[in-house]
């Protein structure tokens, strides 16, 4: 019988549920124990794939094809188990599944209601994404108080009944703010949280308290008298320099114990000799790489979070400290002064026209520099605009993304520029935003001799979310005029890879798929490795 851990928060939101769930569950995979973790959002959108990533942070890809929480991301960097379509619902798609039944008769004619039909699909969701593991570490979305979440709580507040509580766990995640001028830290916003989950029902076992400083004993204990929790169960969480240290200094406080104790699972001890390796990297890390990164979002670092950990773990596998210059792409159309003393350029995805010629300068300015260039997605299909425009002599290539009647649409969709006889297709205004991608993992040739060949092999597999893809009336073009399709899906000879010839440029490369979501700390990812052990090359040849 697959056992649950719930994991909720309280007082304020983004204090790093995620992680102390991601980092609870590698603790209890070194134990021996299969772990699997799943993502309950009360947002009504079905999923998070048409919201901004200002707003909500980026949409991470399984390799089935789902967008997902951000939140998956940081489970798949920390334990082993992959995320799939069944790791994270939302209440848009539990209303969805539920109002489709009422159509269909399954409730035969009964008043469907929160209770119980909600709630029941809920814990049906939660059951089907669970199957198959020791422990299901279940995170709940939002704060307690939130109107939206309470279905979701009262769903894991009925497991804790139905499966029993040796079968059952929950942990909250709370804050103790520090106030500066009187010296204090403050445990009445952990007491009220606290009090409103167990007005709700729900019992928390274990409490992980979120500081800026150490909790001292007195204070542990004064909340462990006024939440009825265990005093060897309030866990402090001081804010740390890495989150790839949080698995250790939960691990030092016995959660793993605690946990293991509370569901009655026989298991042998924590090895945590991965994580040790990982903080010995960080503190070896010595020289400083500055990456521009080219986006047209203020602040990139949710908006991109795979892709800048992904970086990040490059960084200490080689003893480098990487340090992101977030560049906002829409002044580089005017001023391109932002790169002057940067070691590298990274142009990451994206939709949308605005900040686009500032990234195609930026791609210009790499290629024509011999600056170490990585392009993702959107970053590659602007770098074929690029070359396409300054090389082979198209002066307005472009995407049809940004220009629906370029009379060059280098970049398109299918439909666009192909159909059955191979005549160009009208653009198909109507569609779904939500159902029109190329989404999650999928297998392409790879060329011999090639820098994609010395990372990949002869095939590589990742995961992908796009529309648009490079015009295949222009490979024959391109390819004459130098640039080096290294990959192509093997169905549709769709360009996945582009790069140029070491004779033309040290390192430049660009894949139409998104290599960071499958990179954790422990391995890196090879793409990755490669472009920062060029980036340190061409460091040390221009020092």
């Amino acid at each position: 019988m697959t056992k649950y851990i719930f994991v909720t928060g309280g007082v304020v939101s983004s204090l790093g549920k995620g992680i102390s769930a991601a980092s609870l569950g590698s603790i209890l995979e070194s134990r021996k124990i299969k772990v699997t973790m799943l993502k309950l959002d009360p947002y009504i959108n079905v999923d998070p794939g048409t919201m901004s990533p200002f707003q909500h942070g980026e949409v991470f890809v399984t390799d089935d094809g789902a967008e997902t929480d951000l939140d998956l991301g940081h489970y798949e960097r920390f334990v082993s188990s992959k995320m799939s379509k069944k790791s994270n619902f939302t209440t848009g798609q539990i209303y969805d599944s539920v109002i489709k039944k009422e159509r269909r008769g399954e409730y035969l004619g009964k008043t469907v209601q929160v209770i119980p039909h909600i709630t029941d699909e809920i814990k049906l969701q939660i059951k089907e994404g669970a199957k198959g593991s020791d422990v299901a570490i279940v995170e709940v979305g939002g704060t307690v108080g939130d109107i939206e979440s309470l279905p979701f709580l009262e769903a894991i507040r009925q497991m804790g009944f139905e499966e029993g509580r040796e079968n059952t766990c929950y942990i909250h995640l709370t804050l103790l703010p520090y106030i500066a001028t009187a010296g204090e830290l403050k445990t009445k916003p952990t007491q009220h949280s606290v009090k409103e989950l167990r007005e709700i029902g729900i019992q928390p076992d274990i409490l992980l308290c979120r500081s800026e400083t150490e909790i001292p004993q007195e204070e542990k204990d004064k909340i462990a008298l006024f939440t009825n929790v265990p005093k060897g169960s309030v866990i402090s969480c001081i804010d740390s320099d890495s989150i790839y240290k949080i698995p250790q200094m939960l691990h030092a406080q016995k959660i793993d114990d605690i946990v293991c104790d509370i569901l009655k699972i026989k298991s042998p001890q924590a090895d945590l000799s991965g994580w040790k390796k990982i903080e010995k990297l960080i503190s070896d890390s010595r020289i400083e790489l500055n990456i521009g990164f080219v986006g047209k979002y203020v602040d990139l670092t949710e908006s991109y979070k795979s892709l800048t950990e992904a970086l990040i773990h490059s960084g200490f596998h080689h003893h480098a400290k990487i340090k992101l210059h977030f560049i906002d792409s829409e002044g580089l159309e005017s001023d391109l002064s932002p790169l002057s003393k940067i070691d590298a350029i990274l142009v990451p995805g994206g939709f949308g026209k605005r900040g686009t010629e500032g990234k195609i300068r930026a791609i210009q300015f790499a290629r024509e520099n011999k600056i170490p260039f990585l392009g993702i997605c959107l970053g590659m299909q602007l770098a074929v605009v690029e070359y396409a425009r300054n090389v082979v002599g198209l002066k307005n290539a472009n995407s049809t993304e940004f220009d629906s009647v370029t009379s060059n649409p280098i970049i398109g969709l299918i439909t666009e520029w192909k159909d059955k006889s191979g005549e160009l297709m009208h653009r198909d205004e109507g569609s779904d935003l939500g159902g029109t991608m190329r989404l999650g993992a999928q297998v392409a040739i790879v060329e011999p001799n090639t820098i994609a060949s010395s990372i990949y092999g002869k095939q590589v597999n990742e995961r992908h979310r796009h529309r648009y893809e490079v015009n295949n009336k222009y490979i024959d073009d391109l390819k004459a005029a130098g640039l080096v399709i290294s990959s192509w899906t093997k169905e549709d000879d769709l360009c996945e890879i582009v790069e140029l010839s070491k004779e033309d440029h040290p390192w430049f490369f660009a894949c139409q798929f998104h290599p960071e979501f499958t990179s954790n700390p422990k391995d890196s990812h090879p793409l990755f490795l490669d472009y920062i052990k060029h980036v340190l090359e061409h460091k040390k040849d221009t020092l």
